[in-house]
Protein backbone atom coordinates (compact mmCIF):
# COMPACT_ATOMS: atom_id res chain seq x y z
CA UNK A 1 0.00 0.00 0.00
CA UNK A 2 3.06 2.13 -0.21
CA UNK A 3 2.58 5.32 -2.23
CA UNK A 4 5.48 4.96 -5.22
CA UNK A 5 4.46 8.05 -7.42
CA UNK A 6 2.42 11.28 -7.25
CA UNK A 7 0.37 10.04 -10.16
CA UNK A 8 -0.30 6.50 -8.65
CA UNK A 9 -1.13 8.48 -5.55
CA UNK A 10 -3.21 10.98 -6.99
CA UNK A 11 -5.16 8.01 -8.85
CA UNK A 12 -5.56 6.15 -5.52
CA UNK A 13 -7.11 9.36 -4.23
CA UNK A 14 -9.26 10.29 -7.06
CA UNK A 15 -11.00 6.71 -6.84
CA UNK A 16 -11.50 7.14 -3.40
CA UNK A 17 -12.80 10.63 -3.44
CA UNK A 18 -15.40 9.33 -6.07
CA UNK A 19 -16.36 6.83 -3.97
CA UNK A 20 -17.33 8.85 -1.05
CA UNK A 21 -18.38 11.52 -2.79
CA UNK A 22 -20.81 9.29 -4.06
CA UNK A 23 -22.05 8.20 -0.61
CA UNK A 24 -21.87 11.53 0.02
CA UNK A 25 -23.96 12.81 -2.41
CA UNK A 26 -26.85 9.81 -1.85
CA UNK A 27 -26.46 10.86 1.53
CA UNK A 28 -26.87 14.42 1.30
CA UNK A 29 -29.70 13.88 -1.15
CA UNK A 30 -31.55 11.64 1.50
CA UNK A 31 -30.92 14.55 4.41
CA UNK A 32 -32.54 16.76 1.59
CA UNK A 33 -35.64 14.29 1.67
CA UNK A 34 -35.44 14.17 5.11
CA UNK A 35 -35.70 17.55 5.47
CA UNK A 36 -38.79 18.16 2.94
CA UNK A 37 -40.44 15.39 4.67
CA UNK A 38 -39.93 17.24 7.84
CA UNK A 39 -40.91 20.98 6.42
CA UNK A 40 -44.08 18.96 4.64
CA UNK A 41 -45.46 17.31 7.80
CA UNK A 42 -44.35 19.73 10.31
CA UNK A 43 -42.79 23.04 8.13
CA UNK A 44 -41.31 25.95 10.14
CA UNK A 45 -42.76 26.04 13.11
CA UNK A 46 -41.94 25.63 17.16
CA UNK A 47 -42.32 21.89 16.64
CA UNK A 48 -39.27 21.99 13.60
CA UNK A 49 -37.74 24.38 16.71
CA UNK A 50 -37.92 21.89 19.23
CA UNK A 51 -36.70 18.85 17.21
CA UNK A 52 -33.48 20.81 15.94
CA UNK A 53 -32.77 21.87 19.21
CA UNK A 54 -32.80 18.55 20.71
CA UNK A 55 -29.55 17.47 18.64
CA UNK A 56 -27.60 19.79 21.00
CA UNK A 57 -26.53 18.09 24.01
CA UNK A 58 -26.40 15.24 22.51
CA UNK A 59 -23.85 16.88 19.57
CA UNK A 60 -22.01 18.39 22.92
CA UNK A 61 -21.83 15.11 24.83
CA UNK A 62 -19.90 13.71 21.60
CA UNK A 63 -17.76 16.89 21.42
CA UNK A 64 -16.32 16.39 24.80
CA UNK A 65 -14.54 13.24 23.55
CA UNK A 66 -14.14 15.14 20.52
CA UNK A 67 -16.57 11.99 18.56
CA UNK A 68 -16.38 14.64 15.41
CA UNK A 69 -12.66 14.08 15.45
CA UNK A 70 -11.83 10.67 16.57
CA UNK A 71 -11.40 8.96 13.50
CA UNK A 72 -9.30 11.78 12.44
CA UNK A 73 -7.16 11.11 15.64
CA UNK A 74 -7.12 7.52 15.19
CA UNK A 75 -6.21 7.21 11.57
CA UNK A 76 -2.53 8.16 11.62
CA UNK A 77 -2.22 5.74 14.74
CA UNK A 78 -3.23 3.00 12.86
CA UNK A 79 -1.70 3.51 9.57
CA UNK A 80 1.86 3.84 11.11
CA UNK A 81 1.74 0.38 12.46
CA UNK A 82 -0.29 -0.99 9.46
CA UNK A 83 2.31 0.86 6.74
CA UNK A 84 5.08 -1.56 8.81
CA UNK A 85 2.76 -4.32 8.55
CA UNK A 86 2.08 -5.04 12.15
CA UNK A 87 -1.56 -5.74 11.83
CA UNK A 88 -1.60 -7.29 15.50
CA UNK A 89 -0.66 -4.49 17.26
CA UNK A 90 -2.68 -2.52 15.14
CA UNK A 91 -5.61 -4.25 16.23
CA UNK A 92 -4.15 -4.12 20.18
CA UNK A 93 -4.33 -0.44 19.55
CA UNK A 94 -7.59 -0.33 18.53
CA UNK A 95 -9.23 -2.24 21.21
CA UNK A 96 -6.93 -0.37 23.94
CA UNK A 97 -8.38 2.76 22.69
CA UNK A 98 -11.84 1.89 22.20
CA UNK A 99 -12.60 0.35 25.70
CA UNK A 100 -11.73 3.67 27.79
CA UNK A 101 -13.84 5.74 25.16
CA UNK A 102 -17.21 3.52 25.15
CA UNK A 103 -17.12 3.54 29.05
CA UNK A 104 -16.65 7.49 28.84
CA UNK A 105 -19.89 8.43 26.36
CA UNK A 106 -22.08 5.73 28.16
CA UNK A 107 -21.31 7.35 31.32
CA UNK A 108 -21.70 11.31 29.96
CA UNK A 109 -25.20 9.92 28.60
CA UNK A 110 -26.50 8.46 31.79
CA UNK A 111 -24.93 11.17 34.10
CA UNK A 112 -26.93 14.05 31.52
CA UNK A 113 -30.30 12.73 31.42
CA UNK A 114 -31.73 14.17 34.29
CA UNK A 115 -30.12 17.74 33.29
CA UNK A 116 -31.50 17.76 29.96
CA UNK A 117 -34.56 20.11 30.25
CA UNK A 118 -32.52 22.60 33.30
CA UNK A 119 -29.59 22.93 30.20
CA UNK A 120 -32.26 23.67 27.51
CA UNK A 121 -33.52 26.45 29.49
CA UNK A 122 -30.04 27.73 30.07
CA UNK A 123 -29.16 27.59 25.98
CA UNK A 124 -32.28 28.30 24.49
CA UNK A 125 -33.40 31.75 25.89
CA UNK A 126 -35.76 31.90 23.49
CA UNK A 127 -38.04 28.80 24.09
CA UNK A 128 -41.24 28.74 26.33
CA UNK A 129 -41.35 26.28 29.07
CA UNK A 130 -43.89 24.24 26.95
CA UNK A 131 -41.46 24.74 24.08
CA UNK A 132 -38.67 23.67 26.63
CA UNK A 133 -40.37 20.45 28.01
CA UNK A 134 -40.94 18.92 24.21
CA UNK A 135 -37.38 19.20 23.07
CA UNK A 136 -36.03 17.68 26.56
CA UNK A 137 -38.14 14.70 25.88
CA UNK A 138 -37.31 14.44 21.98
CA UNK A 139 -33.14 14.79 23.30
CA UNK A 140 -33.86 11.88 25.96
CA UNK A 141 -34.87 9.75 22.86
CA UNK A 142 -31.91 10.74 20.64
CA UNK A 143 -29.19 10.68 23.19
CA UNK A 144 -28.37 7.04 23.79
CA UNK A 145 -27.37 7.33 19.60
CA UNK A 146 -24.00 9.02 20.99
CA UNK A 147 -22.76 6.20 22.17
CA UNK A 148 -23.15 3.97 19.07
CA UNK A 149 -21.99 7.25 17.03
CA UNK A 150 -18.76 6.71 19.12
CA UNK A 151 -18.61 3.19 18.34
CA UNK A 152 -19.50 3.86 14.67
CA UNK A 153 -16.48 6.37 14.51
CA UNK A 154 -13.90 4.19 15.85
CA UNK A 155 -15.15 1.53 13.37
CA UNK A 156 -15.18 3.63 10.63
CA UNK A 157 -11.37 4.80 11.08
CA UNK A 158 -9.87 1.07 11.25
CA UNK A 159 -11.87 0.71 7.51
CA UNK A 160 -10.12 4.10 6.59
CA UNK A 161 -6.64 2.83 7.76
CA UNK A 162 -6.78 0.15 5.17
CA UNK A 163 -8.17 2.44 2.44
CA UNK A 164 -11.64 0.90 2.61
CA UNK A 165 -14.54 3.41 1.77
CA UNK A 166 -17.40 1.76 0.60
CA UNK A 167 -18.88 0.49 3.52
CA UNK A 168 -18.15 3.52 6.06
CA UNK A 169 -20.02 5.94 2.99
CA UNK A 170 -23.39 3.38 3.36
CA UNK A 171 -23.74 4.34 7.42
CA UNK A 172 -24.84 7.89 7.02
CA UNK A 173 -27.33 6.45 3.99
CA UNK A 174 -28.64 3.99 6.29
CA UNK A 175 -28.88 6.66 9.06
CA UNK A 176 -30.83 8.57 6.55
CA UNK A 177 -33.31 6.40 5.64
CA UNK A 178 -34.05 5.48 9.03
CA UNK A 179 -34.83 8.83 10.58
CA UNK A 180 -37.51 9.55 7.18
CA UNK A 181 -39.19 6.04 7.94
CA UNK A 182 -39.39 7.00 11.29
CA UNK A 183 -41.37 10.03 10.82
CA UNK A 184 -43.32 8.80 8.08
CA UNK A 185 -44.48 6.15 10.87
CA UNK A 186 -45.02 9.10 13.34
CA UNK A 187 -46.21 11.83 11.36
CA UNK A 188 -48.56 10.36 8.52
CA UNK A 189 -52.53 10.36 8.88
CA UNK A 190 -52.10 11.99 12.61
CA UNK A 191 -54.09 15.15 12.92
CA UNK A 192 -51.05 17.24 14.57
CA UNK A 193 -48.01 15.44 14.13
CA UNK A 194 -45.09 15.21 16.14
CA UNK A 195 -41.10 14.95 15.93
CA UNK A 196 -41.17 11.93 18.14
CA UNK A 197 -40.69 9.55 14.60
CA UNK A 198 -38.00 11.67 13.59
CA UNK A 199 -36.33 11.27 17.10
CA UNK A 200 -36.81 7.53 17.30
CA UNK A 201 -36.23 7.01 13.65
CA UNK A 202 -32.10 9.06 14.05
CA UNK A 203 -31.59 6.99 17.33
CA UNK A 204 -32.32 3.43 15.03
CA UNK A 205 -30.44 4.79 12.21
CA UNK A 206 -27.56 5.46 14.84
CA UNK A 207 -27.52 1.53 15.77
CA UNK A 208 -28.14 0.23 12.03
CA UNK A 209 -26.15 2.49 10.19
CA UNK A 210 -23.39 3.72 11.84
CA UNK A 211 -22.40 1.15 14.75
CA UNK A 212 -23.58 -2.19 13.02
CA UNK A 213 -22.96 -1.75 9.42
CA UNK A 214 -19.32 -0.62 10.26
CA UNK A 215 -18.79 -3.69 12.78
CA UNK A 216 -19.58 -5.28 10.07
CA UNK A 217 -17.13 -3.56 7.81
CA UNK A 218 -14.41 -3.47 9.95
CA UNK A 219 -14.82 -6.81 10.60
CA UNK A 220 -14.11 -7.64 7.09
CA UNK A 221 -11.45 -5.96 6.70
CA UNK A 222 -9.58 -7.27 9.16
CA UNK A 223 -10.49 -6.12 13.12
CA UNK A 224 -10.99 -9.03 15.13
CA UNK A 225 -11.65 -8.98 18.77
CA UNK A 226 -8.86 -9.58 21.34
CA UNK A 227 -7.70 -13.36 22.51
CA UNK A 228 -6.19 -11.65 25.26
CA UNK A 229 -7.29 -8.92 28.38
CA UNK A 230 -7.59 -5.94 27.02
CA UNK A 231 -4.14 -4.14 28.37
CA UNK A 232 -2.41 -0.65 28.50
CA UNK A 233 -1.22 0.48 25.27
CA UNK A 234 1.77 3.13 23.78
CA UNK A 235 -1.35 3.69 21.74
CA UNK A 236 -3.43 5.08 24.28
CA UNK A 237 -1.34 7.51 25.45
CA UNK A 238 -0.47 8.85 22.02
CA UNK A 239 -4.28 9.12 21.22
CA UNK A 240 -5.20 10.96 24.07
CA UNK A 241 -2.22 13.21 23.83
CA UNK A 242 -3.76 14.03 20.02
CA UNK A 243 -7.31 14.00 21.40
CA UNK A 244 -7.32 16.48 24.55
CA UNK A 245 -6.25 19.64 22.67
CA UNK A 246 -9.77 18.73 20.07
CA UNK A 247 -11.83 18.24 23.47
CA UNK A 248 -10.61 21.35 25.41
CA UNK A 249 -11.01 23.72 21.80
CA UNK A 250 -13.48 22.94 20.03
CA UNK A 251 -13.61 24.94 17.02
CA UNK A 252 -16.22 27.02 14.89
CA UNK A 253 -16.33 24.47 12.66
CA UNK A 254 -18.43 22.03 15.78
CA UNK A 255 -19.79 25.20 17.22
CA UNK A 256 -21.01 27.15 13.78
CA UNK A 257 -24.47 25.61 13.79
CA UNK A 258 -25.52 25.68 17.85
CA UNK A 259 -24.00 29.73 17.31
CA UNK A 260 -27.33 29.96 14.92
CA UNK A 261 -29.23 27.75 17.03
CA UNK A 262 -28.55 29.97 20.02
CA UNK A 263 -29.22 33.22 18.19
CA UNK A 264 -32.24 31.89 16.00
CA UNK A 265 -34.19 30.55 19.15
CA UNK A 266 -34.32 34.33 19.76
CA UNK A 267 -36.60 34.74 16.88
CA UNK A 268 -40.07 34.20 16.25
CA UNK A 269 -41.20 30.50 15.65
CA UNK A 270 -39.58 28.93 12.45
CA UNK A 271 -36.09 30.71 13.19
CA UNK A 272 -33.96 28.02 14.15
CA UNK A 273 -35.79 25.78 11.13
CA UNK A 274 -35.02 28.91 8.75
CA UNK A 275 -31.22 28.65 9.46
CA UNK A 276 -31.60 24.57 9.39
CA UNK A 277 -33.04 24.12 6.36
CA UNK A 278 -30.66 26.87 4.68
CA UNK A 279 -27.56 25.32 6.27
CA UNK A 280 -28.35 22.07 5.40
CA UNK A 281 -29.02 22.81 1.61
CA UNK A 282 -25.40 24.98 1.46
CA UNK A 283 -23.83 21.69 3.29
CA UNK A 284 -24.92 19.40 0.12
CA UNK A 285 -22.20 20.48 -2.25
CA UNK A 286 -19.81 21.05 0.90
CA UNK A 287 -20.14 17.50 1.69
CA UNK A 288 -19.85 16.14 -2.45
CA UNK A 289 -16.97 18.50 -2.90
CA UNK A 290 -14.86 19.16 0.33
CA UNK A 291 -15.90 16.37 2.87
CA UNK A 292 -15.77 13.48 0.00
CA UNK A 293 -11.97 15.17 -1.18
CA UNK A 294 -11.32 15.33 3.09
CA UNK A 295 -12.17 12.20 3.89
CA UNK A 296 -10.67 10.21 1.13
CA UNK A 297 -7.42 12.08 0.87
CA UNK A 298 -7.12 11.73 4.81
CA UNK A 299 -5.52 8.43 5.12
CA UNK A 300 -2.90 8.58 2.40
CA UNK A 301 -2.00 12.76 4.03
CA UNK A 302 -1.71 10.09 7.00
CA UNK A 303 0.47 7.68 5.24
CA UNK A 304 2.69 10.07 3.52
CA UNK A 305 3.44 11.69 6.86
CA UNK A 306 3.89 8.23 8.55
CA UNK A 307 6.48 7.92 5.69
CA UNK A 308 8.17 11.34 6.08
CA UNK A 309 7.18 12.15 2.72
CA UNK A 310 6.41 15.69 4.30
CA UNK A 311 7.13 17.64 0.68
CA UNK A 312 4.76 15.04 -1.06
CA UNK A 313 2.12 15.59 1.67
CA UNK A 314 1.90 19.53 1.21
CA UNK A 315 2.00 18.82 -2.73
CA UNK A 316 -0.95 16.64 -2.37
CA UNK A 317 -2.81 18.94 0.22
CA UNK A 318 -2.41 22.31 -2.25
CA UNK A 319 -3.31 20.08 -4.95
CA UNK A 320 -6.37 19.04 -3.39
CA UNK A 321 -7.54 22.89 -2.05
CA UNK A 322 -7.89 23.85 -5.54
CA UNK A 323 -9.40 21.22 -7.10
CA UNK A 324 -12.08 21.96 -3.72
CA UNK A 325 -11.49 25.71 -4.71
CA UNK A 326 -12.92 25.46 -8.00
CA UNK A 327 -15.50 23.27 -7.47
CA UNK A 328 -17.02 25.39 -4.68
CA UNK A 329 -16.91 28.46 -6.43
CA UNK A 330 -18.98 26.86 -9.19
CA UNK A 331 -21.48 25.22 -6.31
CA UNK A 332 -21.70 28.63 -4.77
CA UNK A 333 -22.56 30.42 -7.32
CA UNK A 334 -25.11 28.50 -8.80
CA UNK A 335 -26.59 28.38 -4.95
CA UNK A 336 -26.42 31.97 -4.03
CA UNK A 337 -28.21 32.99 -8.17
CA UNK A 338 -30.92 29.86 -7.27
CA UNK A 339 -31.33 30.04 -3.31
CA UNK A 340 -34.93 30.63 -4.44
CA UNK A 341 -36.18 28.36 -7.06
CA UNK A 342 -33.88 25.73 -5.09
CA UNK A 343 -36.13 25.94 -1.61
CA UNK A 344 -38.64 26.22 -3.44
CA UNK A 345 -38.31 22.73 -5.13
CA UNK A 346 -37.23 21.08 -1.92
CA UNK A 347 -39.60 22.26 0.51
CA UNK A 348 -42.44 24.58 -0.14
CA UNK A 349 -45.42 21.95 0.30
CA UNK A 350 -47.58 21.01 2.89
CA UNK A 351 -46.94 23.30 6.44
CA UNK A 352 -43.73 24.83 4.71
CA UNK A 353 -45.57 27.78 2.88
CA UNK A 354 -43.96 31.23 0.43
CA UNK A 355 -43.25 33.08 3.77
CA UNK A 356 -40.88 30.40 4.79
CA UNK A 357 -39.29 29.93 1.56
CA UNK A 358 -38.65 33.65 1.27
CA UNK A 359 -36.72 33.52 4.69
CA UNK A 360 -34.83 30.18 3.98
CA UNK A 361 -33.62 31.49 0.55
CA UNK A 362 -32.58 34.20 2.10
CA UNK A 363 -30.34 32.32 4.53
CA UNK A 364 -29.07 29.67 2.10
CA UNK A 365 -27.44 33.41 -0.39
CA UNK A 366 -25.84 34.34 2.62
CA UNK A 367 -24.47 30.78 3.67
CA UNK A 368 -23.31 30.11 0.34
CA UNK A 369 -20.79 33.12 0.26
CA UNK A 370 -18.76 30.51 2.45
CA UNK A 371 -18.92 27.27 0.47
CA UNK A 372 -15.73 27.82 -0.77
CA UNK A 373 -14.07 28.71 2.83
CA UNK A 374 -15.81 25.82 4.03
CA UNK A 375 -13.97 23.25 1.79
CA UNK A 376 -10.58 24.74 1.74
CA UNK A 377 -11.07 24.51 5.85
CA UNK A 378 -11.54 20.26 5.64
CA UNK A 379 -8.47 19.75 3.92
CA UNK A 380 -6.13 21.78 5.54
CA UNK A 381 -7.34 20.96 8.75
CA UNK A 382 -6.60 17.42 7.42
CA UNK A 383 -2.81 18.16 6.43
CA UNK A 384 -2.44 19.30 9.84
CA UNK A 385 -4.16 16.06 11.46
CA UNK A 386 -2.20 14.00 8.99
CA UNK A 387 0.83 15.53 10.39
CA UNK A 388 -0.60 14.88 14.29
CA UNK A 389 -0.48 18.27 14.49
CA UNK A 390 -3.44 19.29 16.53
CA UNK A 391 -2.98 22.71 18.72
CA UNK A 392 -2.77 24.50 15.51
CA UNK A 393 -6.49 24.12 13.98
CA UNK A 394 -7.52 23.94 17.68
CA UNK A 395 -5.95 27.31 18.88
CA UNK A 396 -7.18 29.22 15.88
CA UNK A 397 -10.15 27.64 15.66
CA UNK A 398 -11.26 28.16 19.10
CA UNK A 399 -9.68 32.08 18.70
CA UNK A 400 -12.04 32.19 15.59
CA UNK A 401 -14.83 30.82 18.09
CA UNK A 402 -14.56 33.65 20.70
CA UNK A 403 -14.50 36.18 17.76
CA UNK A 404 -16.89 35.24 16.06
CA UNK A 405 -19.40 35.46 18.87
CA UNK A 406 -19.80 39.18 18.68
CA UNK A 407 -20.46 38.86 14.99
CA UNK A 408 -23.12 37.06 15.24
CA UNK A 409 -24.73 39.24 17.64
CA UNK A 410 -24.02 42.27 15.40
CA UNK A 411 -25.13 40.91 12.02
CA UNK A 412 -28.23 39.40 13.84
CA UNK A 413 -29.09 42.84 14.95
CA UNK A 414 -28.39 44.43 11.95
CA UNK A 415 -30.01 41.90 9.21
CA UNK A 416 -31.96 39.21 11.52
CA UNK A 417 -32.10 35.77 10.50
CA UNK A 418 -30.03 36.62 7.33
CA UNK A 419 -27.12 38.14 9.69
CA UNK A 420 -26.91 35.06 11.26
CA UNK A 421 -26.42 32.99 7.93
CA UNK A 422 -23.57 35.89 7.00
CA UNK A 423 -21.82 35.78 10.36
CA UNK A 424 -21.32 31.72 9.73
CA UNK A 425 -20.04 32.70 5.99
CA UNK A 426 -17.58 35.56 7.84
CA UNK A 427 -16.38 33.33 10.90
CA UNK A 428 -15.73 30.55 8.64
CA UNK A 429 -13.42 32.80 6.18
CA UNK A 430 -11.30 34.19 9.08
CA UNK A 431 -11.35 30.85 10.55
CA UNK A 432 -9.70 29.91 7.06
CA UNK A 433 -7.58 32.69 6.31
CA UNK A 434 -5.50 32.19 9.17
CA UNK A 435 -5.58 28.28 8.97
CA UNK A 436 -4.39 29.03 5.54
CA UNK A 437 -1.60 31.45 6.83
CA UNK A 438 0.01 28.77 9.54
CA UNK A 439 -0.27 25.99 6.97
CA UNK A 440 1.62 27.56 4.21
CA UNK A 441 4.55 29.11 7.31
CA UNK A 442 5.21 25.09 7.97
CA UNK A 443 5.22 23.95 4.11
CA UNK A 444 6.49 27.07 1.94
CA UNK A 445 4.47 29.97 -0.01
CA UNK A 446 5.24 28.76 -3.73
CA UNK A 447 2.07 26.45 -2.95
CA UNK A 448 0.48 28.98 -1.85
CA UNK A 449 0.82 31.48 -4.47
CA UNK A 450 -0.60 28.68 -6.76
CA UNK A 451 -3.61 27.93 -5.06
CA UNK A 452 -4.18 32.13 -4.95
CA UNK A 453 -3.90 31.98 -8.59
CA UNK A 454 -6.32 29.22 -9.06
CA UNK A 455 -9.35 31.32 -6.83
CA UNK A 456 -8.15 34.61 -8.37
CA UNK A 457 -8.93 33.33 -11.76
CA UNK A 458 -12.04 31.31 -11.27
CA UNK A 459 -13.96 34.22 -9.23
CA UNK A 460 -14.73 36.17 -12.19
CA UNK A 461 -15.93 33.16 -13.98
CA UNK A 462 -17.94 31.60 -11.10
CA UNK A 463 -19.58 35.51 -10.85
CA UNK A 464 -20.69 35.91 -14.56
CA UNK A 465 -21.78 31.75 -14.10
CA UNK A 466 -24.03 33.34 -11.18
CA UNK A 467 -25.32 35.91 -13.12
CA UNK A 468 -26.13 33.92 -16.34
CA UNK A 469 -27.61 31.55 -13.49
CA UNK A 470 -29.97 34.25 -12.43
CA UNK A 471 -30.99 35.94 -15.77
CA UNK A 472 -32.02 32.16 -17.08
CA UNK A 473 -33.96 30.79 -14.38
CA UNK A 474 -36.10 34.08 -13.84
CA UNK A 475 -36.67 34.17 -18.27
CA UNK A 476 -38.07 30.83 -17.57
CA UNK A 477 -39.72 31.22 -14.59
CA UNK A 478 -41.53 34.61 -16.82
CA UNK A 479 -41.86 32.35 -19.72
CA UNK A 480 -43.16 29.22 -17.95
CA UNK A 481 -45.09 30.32 -14.99
CA UNK A 482 -45.31 28.75 -11.36
CA UNK A 483 -44.82 25.00 -10.14
CA UNK A 484 -42.44 22.64 -9.34
CA UNK A 485 -41.85 21.25 -12.85
CA UNK A 486 -40.78 24.89 -13.90
CA UNK A 487 -38.70 24.64 -10.76
CA UNK A 488 -36.85 22.05 -11.51
CA UNK A 489 -36.09 22.87 -15.19
CA UNK A 490 -34.83 26.42 -13.62
CA UNK A 491 -32.51 24.66 -11.36
CA UNK A 492 -31.54 22.35 -13.75
CA UNK A 493 -30.34 24.99 -16.10
CA UNK A 494 -29.69 27.47 -14.50
CA UNK A 495 -27.15 25.50 -12.45
CA UNK A 496 -25.47 23.76 -15.74
CA UNK A 497 -25.10 27.17 -16.97
CA UNK A 498 -23.51 28.40 -13.65
CA UNK A 499 -21.15 25.41 -13.41
CA UNK A 500 -20.65 24.99 -17.15
CA UNK A 501 -19.30 29.10 -17.52
CA UNK A 502 -17.52 28.56 -13.89
CA UNK A 503 -15.43 25.28 -15.52
CA UNK A 504 -15.26 26.77 -19.12
CA UNK A 505 -11.63 27.90 -19.01
CA UNK A 506 -9.50 25.55 -20.71
CA UNK A 507 -6.83 26.97 -18.38
CA UNK A 508 -8.34 25.78 -15.39
CA UNK A 509 -8.25 22.32 -16.54
CA UNK A 510 -4.72 23.03 -17.54
CA UNK A 511 -4.26 24.28 -13.85
CA UNK A 512 -5.63 20.78 -12.00
CA UNK A 513 -3.53 19.05 -13.85
CA UNK A 514 -0.88 20.19 -13.04
CA UNK A 515 0.68 18.09 -9.78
Amino acid sequence: MTSRTPHGLYRRMGIAAVIVAGGVLVSRLLGLVRQVVFAWLLGASATGDEYFVAFLIPDLLNYLLAGAYMAITLIPLLTRRLAVGDEADARRAFWAITRPLTIGITLLVIVAMPFVEPLLRLVEPGFTDEQAANAARLTRIVLPAQIFFVLGQLLTAWQFAREKFVIPSLGPIVYNVAIIVGGLIGGLGRDDPSADGFAWGALAGAVLGIFALQAWGAWRHGLRFPGERIRRHPALRRYLALAVPLMLGQSLVVFDEQLGRTFGSLHADGGVSWLTFGRQTMLVPVGVIAQAAGVAAYPFLARLAAEGKHAELAQAVGRAVRYVIVLSLAAAAALIALSEPVVRLLYERGSFDTADTVATAGTVVFFAIGVPMWGIQQILARGFYAREEMWAPVVIGTVATAVAIPVYWMLDQALGVDGLALASSVAITVYTAALAVMWYRRTGWPEARRVAITGLGTLPMAAAGALAAFWLASWLGDGLGDGWVVDAIAVGAGGLAAVSITLGLPWVRRDLRRP
